[in-house]
């Protein structure tokens, strides 16, 4: 079955986004053994679960990076799949989407999950979430992340949307830890059952 795979960017006091959802605190530690590392994870999936929020946020960036002439154009593999995977969103207030192969989830999470997952129809790879504070938290709750990849940034926001908000108590599993040198840490966990540690 397919994994879901949560990556998120989070600071050292445990938050994903600032009070307005603001992510440029982690821009300036972007390496390309990052990028390396991110595209890798992103080739072996075909499939990206997101909220609103950052849908948008997304959909208006990276369909437009592939036009900019200033992109990295070592970072230009990730912007191809990014716009040619399947995206599927998460909301109550979407009508419709505009980025390219995206559609909005049905109304019950359990059973669209399970769907995704299920899906060998043309999607036998793994399904990345990508930030999505709300949806994160759902997913996480219900039990339904396979894998959660944390990039730890060398940042004290002091308020914003933390990661950590009473979450269920869940055994996890390190799979992989590295080391960058822009003070970045990588930290893979494979999710286990519940009732252990919590995350």
């Amino acid at each position: 079955m397919r994994k879901i795979i949560a990556s998120i960017n989070i600071t050292l006091d445990g938050f994903m986004a600032g009070p307005r959802c603001e992510m440029d605190w982690h821009f300036r530690y972007w390496t390309e053994e990052m990028a390396e590392i991110t595209g890798k994870v992103l080739s072996e999936a075909d499939t990206i679960l997101l909220g609103r929020v950052t849908y948008q946020a997304m959909a208006s960036y990276w369909s437009s990076v592939i036009f900019d002439l200033s992109f990295p154009r070592e970072d230009l593999a990730i912007a191809e799949m990014m716009n040619s995977h399947t995206k599927v969103v998460f909301s109550r207030s979407l009508v419709r989407t505009c980025w390219n192969n995206s559609r909005i989830a049905g109304t019950n999470i359990r059973s669209e999950i399970a769907r995704l997952k299920g899906d060998r129809k043309g999607h036998n790879k793994n399904i990345i979430l990508y930030g999505s504070h709300s949806l994160l938290l759902t997913l996480l709750r219900m039990n339904l992340i396979d894998e959660y990849h944390l990039w730890i940034h060398p940042v004290f926001l002091g308020s914003g949307k933390p990661l950590f908000v009473t979450p269920p108590v869940q055994q996890l599993r390190l799979l992989h830890s590295q080391t960058f040198h822009s003070g970045v840490v990588l930290l893979r966990y494979e999710a286990g059952r519940l009732g252990g540690m919590s995350l």
